[in-house]
């Protein structure tokens, strides 16, 4: 998409979690993705017009990509002006089309639908509510033991329950949360605020989970050829009720719920 223009646009339907902007096709239309961009799981392509098409793939939404297949479209309906399906091998899922100058045809598709777009002008993706509230990006030289302490400091919330927090680190999910504590033999259900002295300076652990979280990422991205939910991948993560694979561990992975979203972890090393 980079260095390209969006030559056709198809909307399949007239939402996806929430409605599409007005006009949204015909506003990216014969405009050019200057570059893309990414601030935590938001995908931003900013464009010609200034606008930024700002992307995210919610729970099962992903981007096929695919060169030399010539768009056709076999019509509209008369009540949302939403595009019917343009070929015979397209799926019941795949919801927009970009059409781009360079000869890709970019299909995005999301059974549940989680996923959204949207396109913001300078202004508002500057006042963005979720982006603009954004922590460090966990890969980046500005998150470091130092930088989770000071987000952690007096908090008394589940030291699990911070790190997804975004405000505390930008784009961390709940599997690769407890694959890190894992990794750095801490409990989910510590309080945050023990990884921090009453100044806010990084204990020891502040210091291995910073690390931790930092070389999940980095495998994860290596590995991102496979599908990720494949059990071998993971440490604890899906993994209830199954030995610890800590090396001298006689543990056994425990599941338990936090704030809405499923932990694992080992009860026996992780402390």
């Amino acid at each position: 998409m980079e260095g390209a223009r969006f030559v056709r646009v198809l909307l399949r339907r007239p939402d996806l979690r929430t409605p599409f902007p007005v006009r949204f096709a015909a506003r990216l239309r014969g405009r050019t993705v200057r570059r893309l961009d990414r601030r935590a799981k938001y995908l931003l392509a900013v464009l010609s017009s200034d606008e930024t098409l700002v992307m995210h793939l919610g729970m099962s939404g992903s981007f096929r990509v695919e060169r030399g297949r010539t768009p056709v479209v076999s019509g509209f309906s008369r009540t949302t002006r939403v595009a019917t399906r343009a070929r015979i091998d397209d799926g019941p899922h795949d919801h927009v089309v970009f059409h781009m100058s360079s000869g890709f045809r970019i299909t995005f598709t999301d059974p549940r639908r989680f996923g959204f777009m949207d396109l913001l002008t300078p202004h508002q993706l500057a006042g963005h509510p979720a982006l603009s509230r954004l922590g460090p990006e966990p890969l980046s030289s500005a998150f470091d033991a130092a930088a989770l302490a000071r987000a952690c400091r007096g908090r008394k919330t589940s030291l699990k329950a911070a790190l997804l927090d975004q405000r505390v680190v930008a784009g961390l999910g709940n599997i690769y949360a407890s694959e890190a504590l894992h990794l750095a033999r801490l409990s989910p259900l510590r309080q945050a605020s023990t990884i921090a002295t009453a100044s806010g300076a990084p204990r020891p652990a502040a210091v291995r989970l910073a690390a931790a979280i930092k070389q999940v990422l980095e495998q994860a991205i290596a590995r991102s050829a496979t599908a990720y939910r494949r059990g071998d991948r993971f440490r604890v993560y899906d993994r209830a009720g199954e030995p610890c694979r800590r090396a001298n561990c006689r543990g056994t992975i425990a599941q338990r719920s936090q704030s809405g979203r499923t932990s694992f972890y080992c009860p026996t090393c992780q402390r």
